[in-house]
C-alpha cells in the first residue's frame, strides 16, 4: 500500500493524540470544495511514500507519537488497507480512520475487526442536496445512511463532520441534518478554505455569525454540534 503524502506530526488531525498522518489517493467522490484536488484527480503524480518507508518511520516514532492518522483522498479505496491498519497497531498506536462513508462494507469490516481508535465521517450535505455536495448526480444514499448507522452504534469514539461552503449549502438544510445525525456522539461544523487547489469554482465561507445560525439549527437536534476551524 503507497501513500502520497506524509504529515510526520500533527496535533489536530487526532483529538487528543500526537499523531503522524498518511494520505492515500484516489477518491470515489468528486466534491466541488474539495481543498485536496490533487490527491483526488492526480494521484499518480503526488509524491510517493512506500509502505515499508511509513512503517519504518513510525518505528523510529514510537514512544513520541501516539497515533496514526489514515486521510486521504478515501482511504476504503485502498484494498491493503486492513493489513496495513494490522501492522500499525502491532507497533503499538492508536488509529484514526477519516472517511466519506461511502463504502460500507469496508468500514463495517474495520470495526468488526477492532480495528480502529477513532472515526472521522464527513457529511457532504443534506440527503436532498447530497449529490450535488459530493458531485455525484447517481450518489447511492443508502451507503451513507449505513456507514451513519455503524458508527452510531460503534462503541469506539467517532465524529460527524461536514465543510459548510456557501455558494453549495444553504443554511436551512442544516435542520434536516440535525434530524439525520440526532443520537449521534458529535457533530462538527468546519468553515470552508480555500486551499488554492480547490476542486470546483464558486466556493466561499459563511460569515461568524452565519455559522453560529447554522450551528444553532443543529443544536436543536445535536446538542454536541460545534463550530470548528473559525478565526
Amino acid at each position: 500500500m503507497d501513500f502520497c503524502g506524509m504529515n510526520k506530526t500533527t496535533l489536530l488531525d487526532y483529538p487528543g493524540h500526537v499523531a503522524a498522518t498518511l494520505f492515500t489517493g484516489g477518491c470515489n467522490m468528486r466534491c466541488p470544495f474539495c481543498h485536496n484536488s490533487g490527491l483526488v484527480l492526480e494521484p499518480e503524480a503526488q509524491q510517493r511514500i512506500g509502505e515499508g518507508e511509513a512503517l519504518a518511520f513510525l518505528e523510529k516514532r514510537r514512544g513520541i507519537l501516539e497515533g496514526v492518522c489514515i486521510t486521504g483522498g478515501e482511504p476504503t479505496l485502498q484494498p491493503g488497507l486492513e493489513a496495513f491498519i494490522r501492522r500499525v497497531r502491532r507497533l503499538g498506536y492508536l488509529v484514526k480512520l477519516d472517511t466519506n462513508g461511502y463504502r460500507p462494507q469496508v468500514l463495517g469490516r474495520l470495526l468488526e475487526q477492532g480495528l480502529l481508535d477513532y472515526v472521522a465521517m464527513d457529511i457532504k450535505a443534506s440527503r436532498e442536496r447530497y449529490g450535488i455536495a459530493c458531485g455525484l448526480p447517481e450518489v447511492e444514499l443508502s451507503r451513507i445512511e449505513e456507514s451513519v448507522e455503524q458508527l452510531k452504534k460503534a462503541e469506539i469514539p467517532y465524529e460527524f463532520r461536514t465543510t459548510v461552503v456557501k455558494g453549495i449549502h444553504r443554511p436551512e438544510e442544516f435542520g434536516e441534518i440535525g434530524r439525520w445525525l440526532q443520537g449521534c456522539r458529535a457533530y462538527y461544523l468546519q468553515s470552508f478554505r480555500d486551499s488554492g487547489q480547490v476542486m470546483g469554482p464558486g466556493c466561499s465561507c459563511f460569515g461568524q455569525e452565519q455559522m453560529e445560525e447554522i450551528r444553532r439549527r443543529v443544536a436543536e437536534h445535536v446538542p454536541h454540534a460545534a463550530l470548528r476551524g473559525l478565526d
